[in-house]
């Protein structure tokens, strides 16, 4: 297998668990530095380019399904751009060891909250005004 097909099937791994709302850069941050052998911050920098246009085509489909309250999304979308214009560039001046420790801990993280929501008939689960078949409605 080439490194071309290697970047592929990592890029398509991404995009299929990205589209399922897993989100993408979970696997294909680990799959790019580990199996394709990219530094940690140019894993974490593709991710954030892939990220963009699957993010736009799920904000379209969204706000066609009446599921987005603009003013609600701009209050989130200006202050999540900051951060990342700072974080990127912050990024770039950190080693790869403490950007790899830093996604293992959020890795870590997640997937205790993940298993928390999972086993607890308690836990909070968000609820929508609308549902996905109010898309289908439409």
């Amino acid at each position: 297998m080439t490194s071309f097909h290697l970047f592929l099937l990592a890029g398509l791994l991404g995009g299929v668990l990205g589209g399922m709302g897993m989100g993408g850069g979970t696997a294909l941050i680990p799959v790019l530095v580990l199996l394709c052998g990219v530094e940690q911050g140019t894993a974490q920098g593709v991710n954030l380019l892939s990220f963009v246009p699957m993010a736009l085509v799920a904000l379209s489909v969204h706000a066609r399904g009446g599921l987005v309250k603009p003013k609600a999304a701009l209050s989130f979308a200006l202050p999540a751009l900051a951060a990342s214009a700072l974080f990127s560039f912050a990024s770039g001046l950190l080693p790869s060891a403490v950007l790899k420790m830093s996604f293992g801990v959020f890795l870590v993280i997640l997937s205790l909250v993940r298993l928390k929501r999972a086993v607890s008939p308690t836990s909070p689960r968000p609820k929508s005004e609308n549902s996905y078949q109010n898309i289908e409605k439409n």
